[in-house]
């Protein structure tokens, strides 16, 4: 049990630290750790998780490392409590990183914010947040997303490209825009 609590530790502060651009761009990063290298969810969990973390209230890489956390000391054979125990640890670490940062950043960075060795960080900085933002968006691209044969393929793009224009075009609520991608779904699927 603690090596499993250690390791969902460790997994959650690398990606704390490293997760830049917030919760979507940490996406593929929790993948890759949680589905590929530890196997701790499958790709159906790490979705369901992902759509889950997506609907309730909080940013989305807090909300993942908490499901993900519970889930995988559940999934090892641990009690309902121990996943708790499990839930709280990927949560503090995965928030941790950030923290410990911004307490130490915060007292420099009003004093060097115009310095042009920060402004060429954070120039650098923009494209690879655009690049792990890119990755996620491809991380559910897959098969429980968008279906395995070609009639839900071709009513999942569909239903994407609406949502895509609902959304950036006539800037709907996103709110409404999920009930109404529930409801078609309902009633095409």
């Amino acid at each position: 049990m603690a090596l499993l609590l250690l390791k969902l530790f460790y997994t959650f502060f690398k990606i704390g630290l490293f997760g830049f651009g917030g919760g979507y761009a940490m996406i593929s990063m929790i993948q890759g750790e949680v589905v590929t290298r530890y196997g701790w969810l499958s790709t159906s969990d790490f979705t369901d998780i992902i759509a889950i973390s997506q609907m309730t209230p909080g940013p989305i890489g807090i909300n993942s490392a908490t499901y993900v956390g519970y889930t995988a000391m559940v999934n090892a054979g641990y009690s309902h409590y121990i996943g708790i125990l499990g839930s709280t640890v990927a949560t503090l670490s995965v928030v941790l990183p950030s923290f410990i940062l911004m307490v130490f950043i915060s007292r420099f960075f009003l004093k060097y914010q115009r310095h042009p060795a920060v402004e060429a960080v954070f120039k650098g900085l923009r494209p690879g947040v655009v690049g792990l933002l890119a990755a996620a968006a491809l991380v559910l691209m897959n098969g429980e997303n968008f279906g395995t044969d070609t009639y839900q393929i071709v009513i999942s793009i569909l239903l994407f490209i609406a949502a895509f224009i609902a959304s950036h075009r006539y800037k709907m609520n996103p709110i409404l825009l999920i009930i109404c991608s529930g409801v078609l779904g309902y009633f095409l699927y």
